[in-house]
Order: structure tokens, then C-alpha cells, then sequence
């Protein structure tokens, strides 16, 4: 798991992670400062009279000048007092560096998890499955650092905290020592022997029962009127309500064992102290009420040592289906410059050439979607492209607009070959209209100018594309304007504005070519027909825009110069 766990964490937070085990050294060593002070105060509640016989009280004594044994013991028990509040405060501060470090390792994972996912193309994306995806970004990365890292880094102050107190009790007391490991061992390994098989098969139902929640209410909202109509939303909650028994289930199992260390370690306790009472009847009663003292501070400062060890561990096993996740992921190093994406263009000025034009997917090579395609698309032209579903039609615009990379052949734009590196460039001359045009939570500006933060958007601009979109009298009735919310994927809006939307987005963008894929399809007779006439006018008045449309009714090419079939 070492070499794991090393893999995940990027070379800068290593680095970082050195500077942590200097302060996870220190914090341990001011714990145990804090309990080596209250031995003194231990043995002057104990036996005053040890003042003058332990010669390093003796020596203090002398030294502070005190006048009586009562003064000494006040002084000596208000400055250990002072000494471990400042002990504590220091170690608080420790801490700060400790949680900083985990928390900013967690914004890492998750923002570099998202972008990775995000590069990794729109064939991963269709793929896999949208509320896994966002559980992974929002809460594995979490889970990861909160309950793997840090246990781990706690468990590493507590054994070597646990090594000095005990070593140190070793030095004082052997027999208190012996105690000690006598108790505490037999706890651990009991503890060990009944959770190792459980806890990590806990950790792996919880997340599948959470990613099958976030399924159901996902699918659920998003389907609602489907989900309705046909009344299927009793076995969507049936769904909803098997996942949430699992989880529940396993939070009630995993609580139970989250108190047996707290259990083993009391229970060890008291036994120690009884053996000790039970000796004290047999032996010499000063000695073993020494030995009863010193084996309480220590049993009572290890066991909240023993007990995170044990606590520590339990995260971690509960938590290790995190690591297989992210390692699966194999997130990439994180590329502030990529973040940043270019606005250079490809400049489109001639013809779009497709040259012996092959594609399959990775899981099906002998089926081809597409096979030895030649096409030049010149610049202005409107080219329709029309056939039977499943035939590539789609996936031919993926291949144009740079989602999907050819298998065969390859597609040049003015002579220059269209590849992965040039592709955002090449995305940046283009616009695209779906037949779902996607849409975000926001007002009719912020959709238009899609990506562009809202103090940059040019509102003229805005408007423009609103007009050539044959939407900005709809927008004038509105009290509120381009500033009025459209509400979630906008459903306080129709199906053609939402299509009107996507073309003024295209158009405030300024592309050069725009991709129609059955932009229409879902529309009413009349609302299609609207929209194709506003392409058309479009196209009339910028005879330099080129536009290509998928469409499966011959009436939606009818402006086009020429229809491909495939």
C-alpha cells in the first residue's frame, strides 16, 4: 500500500509531507513533555516528603529559594500548569501545518480528478456513469485524506509518543511497564483479530450504496414526467430505499466498532488497577501504591494512544476502497498552463478535407461506424447530412469537432491535419447546437456567453447574437431581461427558445463553421420551421459562415446546397 498511497501523493506534496513528520515528531515529543511534568506533581501528592529525597526536587528547591515544603508544592504544581497550556497552544499550532497540509492534498486530488476525467474525452465520459463520477470528485478524494492520511499521520504521533512514554516507564518503573504491556498488548491484538475482515468490506458497501443512491435521485428528477406518467417512481424509491438500509446498516455496524477500542482499552484499565489492589493486600503498601500511581498516569496517558492507534487503523481499513479508486483513476499531474485554454484559432479560409475517414470504438473494431469517407466541405457552404439512425452521422460531427480521434484516415482543415494537439484551436473556430442544448442555472446572458466569467460577457455582443437568433423580442417582454434565470437546464423556457439559445451562443462566440446535430428534431412542425428559417437567414447574411446540419426530415435541409447520405 506504501508504494499506493506514494503514487497518489504528487512530488510538491511530498515534499510538504517531510516538513509534516518533522511536526508529528514535535507534537509527540510536547505530549510527552506534558506527562513527564506531572511525574513530579505525582510524586508530591504522593509523598511530600520526597522533596528533600529525590535530589532533582531537592536541587529545584534550593535553587528557588523556597521557605517551606507547602510553597514548593504550589509553585511547582501552578508552573507545570502554565508549561502545558503553552505546551498545548504550541502543539495546536503544530497541528495547523498537519491540517493544512491534508486539506490542501484534497483540494489537489479532487480538482485534478475532476480534470482529469473532464480531459479524458467525451467516449469516457458517455461511458461511465455521471453520479459515480461526481461521487469520486466530491467525496472519495475527501474520504481519502480525512480517512486514510490523516489516521495515518495520527497513528504516527501515537507510536511515537507511545515508544518515549513507554520507554520512559520502562526506565522509572519496569514492573509498572510490564503491567502495561500485559493489558494493552492482549487488547490490541483481540481488537485486531475481531474487525481486520470487516471493516474494509463496511467501507466497500457504504460507497456502492451511496453511488446507487445518488443514481436513483439523479434518474429521478431528471426523468420526472417519464417517471410519472408511467408511475414508476414506487420502484425508483424501492431503489432508494434498498441503498439507504445498506447504508444505515453499515454506519450502525461500523459505529458499534468505532467503541471497542474505547471499550477494550477502559476494560484493560480497570483490570491493571484491580490486579493492583489485589497485590497491594499481599505486599508492602508504600511500594505498591507507588507502583498504582505511576502505572495510572501511564496506563491513563497510553490508553487515549493505544485507543487512536486502534480508532486509526479501523479508518483506515474502512476507508482503503479510496485508494483502488484513485489509483484507477490514475489522476494526471496537475498543468496550471492546460487549465489555462488557449483563444488562438485555426484559421478556416478554404475547405474542410476528409481523407479515407475510418472509426470504431476501442470494444467493437469489427464494426465500424464509419469506413473510407471522402468529403470536402468548402468554405460557406451548407451541407445536410441525412440517414438512418446508427449509421455515424453523429460520430462523423465528433470526429469534425475534435471529440473522438480517427482510426483510419484523417481530417485537414486548410491543408493542416486536425490531431489532438491543435484541436482546441480548432474547437475555438467552431459552434455547435445539439439536440439537447446544454444549459446551466443561470440568466439568458450567462447561457449565451457560455464560459466567460459575468463582469468579462460584452452584453452588446450579447444582444447582437440574441437578434441574428431571432430571440431578443422574447427577451425585451422579459421585466428582467438577459438577466432573467432560465431556471435548471431551462425549464422555465420552450424547446425552440432553448434551441435559439444554443444558436446565439454559436453566434456570440463568432465561429466560423457551426455544427447543427437534429438541433430541430425535438420540435413542433411550426418551431422547426422557424428555426430553419433563421438559419437560413443567417446563412444569407454572412455568406462566409459554413454550416453543416444533421437532420432526419428532408424539410430541415431544404436551404442546404447539398445533402450527404450515410
Amino acid at each position: 500500500m506504501k508504494t499506493t498511497l506514494l503514487s497518489l501523493i504528487p512530488k510538491k506534496f511530498r515534499r510538504r509531507g517531510g516538513w509534516v513528520v518533522v511536526t508529528i515528531f514535535l507534537r509527540a515529543l510536547l505530549n510527552f513533555l506534558g506527562l513527564a511534568l506531572l511525574v513530579p506533581v505525582l510524586t508530591l501528592i504522593l509523598d511530600t516528603e520526597s522533596i528533600h529525597r529525590i535530589s532533582y526536587l531537592d536541587q529545584l528547591f534550593r535553587w528557588g529559594g523556597f521557605s517551606s515544603d507547602r510553597q514548593f508544592v504550589i509553585t511547582v504544581s501552578l508552573g507545570v500548569v502554565v508549561v502545558i497550556a503553552l505546551k498545548n497552544l504550541l502543539a495546536l499550532l503544530l497541528y495547523r501545518t498537519e491540517r493544512n497540509y491534508t486539506y490542501a492534498l484534497y483540494r489537489y486530488l479532487s480538482r485534478n480528478l475532476y480534470t482529469t476525467y473532464y480531459r479524458r474525452g467525451l467516449h469516457f465520459i458517455k461511458h461511465s456513469n455521471s453520479a459515480v463520477l461526481a461521487r469520486n470528485v466530491n467525496v472519495v478524494s475527501f474520504s481519502f485524506v480525512a480517512g486514510v492520511l490523516r489516521p495515518m499521520a495520527t497513528m504516527a504521533c501515537e507510536v511515537m509518543l507511545f515508544l518515549l512514554l513507554f520507554g520512559s516507564v520502562v526506565l522509572y518503573s519496569p514492573k509498572a511497564a510490564l503491567l502495561v504491556l500485559v493489558i494493552f498488548l492482549p487488547t490490541v491484538l483481540v481488537y485486531y483479530r475481531l474487525v481486520r475482515s470487516r471493516l474494509n468490506r463496511y467501507g466497500e458497501v457504504e460507497n456502492r450504496a451511496h453511488r446507487e443512491k445518488a443514481r436513483v435521485v439523479m434518474e429521478t428528477f431528471r426523468g420526472y414526467s417519464e417517471v410519472e406518467i408511467n408511475r414508476a417512481f414506487p420502484l425508483m424509491l424501492n431503489r432508494f430505499d434498498r441503498a439507504m438500509d445498506e447504508i444505515v446498516e453499515v454506519q450502525q455496524k461500523n459505529a458499534t466498532l468505532g467503541q471497542l477500542p474505547t471499550l477494550f482499552t477502559e476494560t484493560g484499565l480497570a483490570l491493571g488497577m484491580a490486579l493492583l489492589v489485589i497485590g497491594s493486600l499481599q505486599g508492602e503498601s508504600g511500594d505498591m501504591r507507588m507502583l498504582f500511581g505511576v502505572f495510572a498516569v501511564a496506563a491513563l496517558r497510553l490508553m487515549p494512544s493505544v485507543r487512536s492507534l486502534m480508532s486509526g487503523w479501523a479508518a483506515i481499513k474502512y476507508n482503503r476502497y479510496t485508494i483502488a479508486t484513485l489509483q484507477e483513476a490514475k489522476i494526471e499531474a496537475d498543468n496550471e498552463a492546460a487549465a489555462a485554454l488557449s483563444e488562438e484559432r485555426i484559421p478556416f479560409r478554404h475547405e474542410i478535407t476528409i481523407e479515407g475517414l475510418g472509426f470504431h470504438f476501442d470494444d467493437a473494431p469489427d464494426k465500424p461506424l464509419i469506413d473510407n469517407l471522402m468529403l470536402t466541405i468548402r468554405k460557406g457552404e451548407r451541407i445536410g447530412i441525412r440517414g438512418e439512425s446508427g449509421r455515424g452521422k453523429t460520430t462523423l460531427f465528433n470526429l469534425l469537432l475534435g471529440f473522438y480521434e480517427p482510426t483510419e484516415g484523417r481530417i485537414c482543415i486548410d491543408g493542416v491535419p486536425l490531431s489532438r494537439e491543435n484541436r482546441r484551436r480548432w474547437q475555438n473556430s467552431v459552434g455547435y447546437v445539439s439536440q439537447n442544448v446544454f444549459l446551466t442555472d443561470n440568466t439568458f446572458a450567462a447561457n449565451v456567453a457560455l464560459g466567460e466569467r459575468e463582469h468579462e460577457i460584452d452584453r452588446q455582443r450579447v444582444r447582437h447574437a440574441l437578434e441574428q437568433a431571432r430571440l431578443a423580442e422574447f427577451i425585451d417582454s422579459l421585466p428582467q431581461g438577459m438577466d432573467t434565470p432560465i431556471g435548471e437546464c431551462g425549464c422555465r423556457i420552450s424547446g425552440g427558445q432553448r434551441q435559439r439559445i444554443g444558436i446565439a451562443r454559436a453566434l456570440y462566440k463568432r465561429a466560423d463553421i457551426l455544427f447543427f446535430d437534429e438541433a430541430t428534431s425535438s420540435l413542433d412542425n411550426r418551431t422547426e420551421e422557424g428555426i430553419n428559417h433563421s438559419i437560413e437567414e443567417l446563412s444569407a447574411e454572412n455568406r462566409e459562415l459554413t454550416i453543416l446540419v444533421i437532420a432526419h426530415r428532408e424539410s430541415s435541409l431544404g436551404y442546404c446546397d447539398r445533402i450527404i447520405e450515410m
